[in-house]
């Protein structure tokens, strides 16, 4: 099938190398692990423990509840505190399950006992999947077993495997691509066994031409699963970007990618399969990169889910006297934090610290009409005129012009010379949208 050329996006400093070379660490679980319960789209989980309650490592803290939610596990053994509301590194407070650790690691029954798949059915493995709390690790946290079970199962014919971590200064996926490929390998020919029809693709920045080598070996002889090394551009990770790149087809804000025959899974997303069929664990750890100029020693770290970002940080090293600015995610889709004692979730995939804000230091003026919002879109939309609705509160026009299309990459805010916040913009008008909808769907029923 013919790709669709990428032609806009951009080519921000990049940032990796403060990183990328680092292999993976261990951080130790702390004193106090916070785990929120609502750590992916969907419903809240609810929790199934009270005060007072012992937990093991690898035990169920809070059940899934309706059909798009995800179940949350402890990663530690210890007593529970409190089920509060704790503050989350999105600036919101979410009820969460704390949990005192007693650092005994005492396993609960079955935890890391080996599992065949090839003994599992395919209804089994969906519901492994989605018993183990496993969601979208590269951000978005879209509970992974919904997104595996379509009613088009039948008519899925790409499985994309999203390895190109396009987002500035991250590393995470790059050093597990890099470290456990065969893993990788492994969760995604399990996931395959959803769609009989289907093929994978392991889908690579051609700037990470190491993971693009090992893949490659590792790929050697498998009918079903091949590497395709993508041009380097922001934002080549995105979703809708990704599914053109690969296969050549389309999609938009009012479709699924399974109505395009596609389901595209991050890479630490097919790796948790593989923990959670093979080996009996259900979603407790990630690998997070600790990287930018207000890191000591920048690196990427196998951190066990609810330790605090700060806890964390200080076992990575520290943060530099000079720090200034502190990002969850990267700086082009990331979250501004002003507290790093925040619970590390299933989708923290990074922490940035930042020495100099320079968007801060410099003053937002007035449109020049440039035109170089629009030569970047990747969705094709016209940014300038899009703002100038969204500041009048014309949500109609903003619709029109759109401006749900909007993936919220930020190339836009990047290249604005008047450091316009256009991506902020369009972030706050798609909101005031969807609230509007819904209100009128509740006076409706």
């Amino acid at each position: 099938m013919k790709k669709v050329p990428f032609r806009s996006g951009i080519h921000p400093f990049d940032g990796k190398r403060f990183s990328e070379n680092a292999p993976v660490i261990k951080i130790q679980a702390a004193k106090e692990m916070v785990f929120p319960l609502s750590q992916h789209i969907g419903a809240p989980a609810s929790p199934v423990v009270k005060p007072g309650d012992r937990v093991l490592k690898g035990s169920l803290l809070a059940a899934a509840q309706g059909a798009v939610s995800s179940p949350v596990f402890s990663s530690v053994s210890g007593k529970v505190k409190a089920v509060e509301e704790r503050l989350c590194a999105n600036g919101r407070a979410s009820k969460c399950v704390v949990v005192e650790n007693d650092f005994e690691d005492e396993c609960a029954a079955g935890f890391g006992e080996a599992r065949d798949p090839n003994e599992l059915s395919a209804k089994d493995i969906a519901a492994v999947i989605a018993d183990s709390g496993i969601v979208g690790m590269g951000g978005a946290g879209f509970p992974t077993a919904v997104k595996l079970t379509p009613k088009n199962a039948e008519n899925i014919d790409y499985l994309i495997i999203n390895g190109a971590e396009c987002e500035p200064y991250i590393t995470s996926d790059y050093r597990l691509m890099v470290e456990r490929a065969g893993n990788i390998l492994t969760g995604v020919s399990i996931a395959l066994r959803l769609f009989p029809s289907a093929k994978a693709v392991i889908a690579i920045e051609d700037n990470k031409p190491e993971a693009v080598k090992v893949f490659s070996e590792e790929c050697k002889g498998l009918e079903r699963i091949s590497v395709a090394s993508l041009k380097t551009r922001y934002p080549q990770g995105g979703e809708r970007r990704l599914i053109a790149s690969v296969t050549g087809r389309k999609i938009n804000s009012h479709m699924l990618p399974a109505d395009a025959g596609v389901v595209v899974l991050n890479v630490a997303t097919a790796f948790a399969i593989f923990e959670a069929v093979c080996e009996n664990k259900p979603l407790i750890h990630r690998i997070v990169t600790f990287t930018g100029k207000g890191m000591n020693t920048p690196c990427n770290a196998d951190v066990p889910l609810g330790i605090s970002a700060a806890d964390a940080a200080e076992q990575c090293g520290g943060l530099s006297a000079d720090t200034h600015k502190l990002i969850s995610g990267g700086p082009m889709m990331g979250t501004a934090i002003g507290d790093l004692n925040v619970p590390i979730t299933k989708t923290f995939s990074c922490l940035l610290a930042l020495t100099r804000d320079d968007v801060e230091k410099m003053k937002t003026t007035a449109c020049i009409r440039c035109g170089r919002c629009v030569g970047v879109c990747p969705q094709g939309l016209v940014p300038q005129l899009m703002a100038h609705a969204a500041k009048a509160e014309d949500y109609e026009r903003f619709v029109s012009l759109g401006g749900m299309e909007c993936i919220e990459c930020g190339c836009c805010t990047y290249v604005c010379p008047a450091k316009r916040p256009l991506t902020q913009t369009f972030k706050l008008a798609k909101a005031q949208v969807r609230a509007a909808k819904a209100k009128a769907q509740e006076v409706k029923s």
